[in-house]
């Protein structure tokens, strides 16, 4: 949990330590977002050349009822620090934070576990074949400008 605590164990110099050497390996990464990823820890693992998400996971910096309690400091605005964060996969990938949505089986992922796993590892083997056409080199470079790049505004 992020906090005094958190700081005086070295949670946020791990995980900039873990976003640095990630951005590093000269190996593809995927990231695969399955349920509800959160905070710093989140973030951590973030850094990837793909990052696919489930239809129905969440994904952000922090939890709706984080952001309401800090921002209105009233819990009664969890619904509308959820519309505010945009923490859906549809949300991040209109955003270009993700590259791709795995659909879930009717119902989520928990009522077919099997589909789902089928579906994530379809397009595990589809982004690994893409990525195995690029040089060690160019796996870095193009992740490095890829972060380099979120946030950034398109005209047009």
């Amino acid at each position: 949990y992020p906090g005094i605590e958190a700081e005086e164990r070295g949670q946020a110099e791990a995980i900039a330590a873990n976003l640095e050497k990630m951005s590093q390996l000269q190996v593809p990464i995927l990231v695969v977002i399955i349920g509800e990823g959160g905070s710093g820890g989140a973030l951590g693992i973030g850094v990837g050349d793909r990052i696919l998400m489930l239809e129905n996971a969440v994904y952000s910096v922090i939890t709706p009822e984080g952001c309401a309690a800090i921002l209105w400091k009233n819990q009664e605005k969890v619904e509308e620090a959820a519309k505010a964060l945009r923490l859906t996969s549809q949300d991040l990938f209109n955003l270009g934070l993700i590259d791709e949505i795995i659909p879930e089986p009717r119902g989520g992922a928990h009522k077919d576990p099997e589909q789902t796993a089928l579906n994530i590892k379809e397009r595990i083997i589809k982004h690994l074949e893409e990525l195995k056409k690029i040089s060690p080199t160019e796996v870095v470079e193009k992740r490095y400008k890829k972060y380099r790049g979120i946030g950034k505004f398109k005209r047009g």
